[in-house]
């Protein structure tokens, strides 16, 4: 019986900062303002929204866009070199060409001497881990509906030969309708369409424990769209029971859990045509079912008011074996999963010493989507784009 992971209802902290247009622009020792680099493409810095040991999240007022949007700025002097030569370049270059309503969507890459600043739109109702704390676990009338958008965002990657290999809770954002908008591509990849009717396999293990597939578990090459439906299970399981269906706590204890048919708590009461779902994506990968699948499913086309039928459920419920085989690894084995928390642990710390960034830097290079209107921005601003590095995989 899976136990209830406390992840998924600690508290987040709440940052009490000013509004974006209480920032004043600077001012020179002659007396004149002087803008900063953000300001002079329009962006103007209000409150934080997240920050880790390398990369702060914050709102900013936009005049091109007539709104707010978020910014990640993101410091060379502390981020790992990893994320900077591998992931960040692959991040900007996947993000530019995604444009779908439940994906956040990319607006600019700001590439300085000391910091690269990407400018995202903002979804200002929090994380579907925020509503799942707040509210114990999600009814499945509204699991329903966020699933479907997440559904439609991963397809809409795939289709595009985009993985995002980093599918949980923390990444789907909710906008001011409370729509899933999948964010954060920092593990994403590219180019990975179909070849001769194969998924292509990646060997780049990443992610996070507790949602990720057998196969990245067990560091055996993996095809990454099939892990990315398993860690939409795992979402779908924590929205309707609350609680994370595997305990990422011991890895020898997780494995097992993977390798084994998915269990369910008693409370709260979820459907049979749901759990069906849930089984049939938390299975082995010969068994796992496929986007398509998803799509034809009875619970995930339930229309409420509807009489749900019962003879799809038993016949789902009885496909395939779940047991992966194998020997468990030994006592002291975990497998080299780079997660975000392994990345931050690369990072060099901040010289404390060292005052507050003024930000008073020349941009050496800057991206956009490819379908901006780039007529309204300063002339110098595309003769050099944001470096980029070797994307090996």
């Amino acid at each position: 019986m899976p136990s209830p992971v406390t992840s998924l209802h600690q508290p987040t902290a709440t940052a009490t900062h000013t509004s974006p247009h209480s920032h004043p622009a600077r001012v020179d020792t002659t007396g004149e303002k002087k803008l900063t680099v953000l300001e002079s493409h329009g962006y103007y810095l209000g409150k934080t929204i997240g920050s880790g040991s390398y990369a702060t999240v914050r709102v900013a007022h936009s005049e091109r866009h007539d709104g707010n949007v978020a910014v990640k700025i993101v410091s060379k002097f502390t981020a790992p070199a990893d994320y900077l030569k591998k992931f960040l370049p692959r991040e900007i270059e996947v993000v530019k060409g995604l444009k779908h309503t439940n994906l956040i969507r990319f607006l600019q890459a700001i590439e300085t001497t000391h910091r690269v600043y990407i400018v995202m739109e903002y979804a200002e109702n929090g994380s579907l881990l925020d509503i799942i704390r707040r509210d114990s676990y999600i009814d499945e009338n509204r699991a329903r509906r966020w699933f479907r958008q997440l559904v439609e965002a991963v397809d809409y990657c795939h289709e595009r030969g985009v993985v995002h290999r980093d599918i949980k809770c923390e990444n789907l954002l909710m906008d001011n309708g409370y729509n899933i908008k999948l964010s954060d591509f920092g593990f994403a990849r590219g180019h990975l369409k179909p070849k001769n009717g194969q998924l292509p396999y990646s060997e780049t293990f990443c992610g996070s424990y507790a949602y990720a597939s057998p196969e990245i578990l067990r560091g055996i090459p993996y095809q990454p769209q099939q892990s990315d439906i398993w860690s939409m299970g795992v979402v779908l399981y924590a929205m309707v029971f609350g609680r994370l269906p595997f305990d990422d706590a011991n890895y020898n204890l997780l494995l097992k859990q993977v390798s084994n048919k998915v269990t369910f708590p008693r409370e709260p009461k979820v459907t049979a045509t749901c759990r069906t779902l849930i089984t049939r994506i938390l299975a082995p990968l010969k068994a796992r079912i496929k986007i398509n699948g998803i799509r034809n499913d009875s619970w995930y086309n339930y229309v409420p008011g509807e009489k749900p039928g019962s003879s799809r459920e038993t016949s789902q419920e009885s496909e395939g074996g779940y047991q992966l085989g194998g020997i468990l690894a030994p006592d002291n084995f975990t497998p080299n999963l780079l997660t975000k928390q392994q990345l931050k642990a690369g990072a060099i710390p901040r010289d404390k010493t060292r005052g507050p960034s003024t930000d008073e830097e020349t941009p050496i290079g800057l991206q956009m989507p490819d379908d901006a209107n780039v007529d309204s921005d300063p002339p110098y601003q595309h003769e050099n784009k944001i470096k980029k590095y070797s994307q090996r995989n």
